[in-house]
């Protein structure tokens, strides 16, 4: 029986692993045979699109692009999570600013359109990395609140009470006990906010950047080169699904399992 589930489920594994490459050559194809009857400055091909992502990679001029979109998303998404951790443990335990935080603070910044934000930082600070970055944190900020604090009024109020009869000692309560319930709210937190950086970057980018991906789509739409912009959104696609999956999701998995064991 137990050899039979081992094999049930590697065998559902398999085929979820091969439903997914299959969905992908199908789209690729799709692709393909789309951009045949349509002019390449409208629709570009797949084969045309990867030769201009490659060359992302192989001058220093379209690569400094790659690590300046880069940069710009991971110091928001640092600052952003940063923050908006700081803000959802005094709104929980600072019962007075509880109102501010979720009341006023939240609400605020989640109905701020990210253009309204770029635009705001353009004349604020000029066209610059600067401009980029605020914009950014500005927007998945309340983000990072929201899932956070949920996190925290996830942990069970008795236990929390029990921890705190244990010891006086606040580093240890938090690292023993709010740190691994926690776990999942912020591995949530920043997957979550990984992607939504990504689209916020290329709009700040687009409108108050003088480097990276929204920069090179800025050039590339003045010049009319589709095959450009697609390459762009086929890298960060890329970017994107080999941090999640290589990075964030085993390091995540390794986290609970060790505080589980804890």
């Amino acid at each position: 029986m137990l050899t039979r589930g081992v094999m049930t489920r590697w065998s559902l594994a398999t085929r979820r692993r091969w439903a997914t490459h299959i969905f992908t050559v199908l789209v690729i194809a799709a692709w393909a045979i789309g951009s045949s009857g349509v002019p390449s400055y409208l629709f570009p091909d797949p084969v045309t699109v990867f030769h201009r992502s490659v060359e992302f990679f192989l001058g220093y001029k379209l690569f400094s692009h790659v690590v300046a979109s880069v940069t710009h998303v991971l110091v928001s998404l640092t600052l952003a999570f940063l923050l908006g951790g700081a803000l959802a443990l005094m709104a929980h335990y600072v019962p007075v600013t509880r109102a501010m935080v979720h009341g006023r603070i939240t609400p605020f910044l989640n109905s701020f359109s990210s253009v309204g934000w770029t635009l705001l930082a353009i004349l604020w600070f000029g066209l610059n990395t600067g401009t980029v970055i605020f914009a950014i944190t500005a927007i998945i900020l309340p983000v990072c609140i929201i899932n956070l604090q949920a996190g925290l009024e996830s942990i069970d109020a008795e236990m929390a009470e029990m921890g705190r009869s244990f010891t006086r000692n606040w580093g240890r309560y938090f690292r023993l006990l709010v740190l691994p319930a926690m776990i999942p709210f912020m591995f949530a937190t920043v997957r979550i906010s990984f992607g939504v950086a990504w689209k916020v970057a290329l709009t700040a980018e687009l409108f108050g950047g003088n480097s990276g991906f929204g920069f090179v789509i800025n050039l590339a739409r003045q010049s009319f080169d589709s095959s450009q912009i697609f390459a762009v959104i086929t890298i960060i696609v890329v970017i994107y699904v080999i941090t999640d999956n290589l990075v964030l999701a085993p390091i995540q998995r390794r986290l609970v399992r060790h505080y589980a064991d804890d």
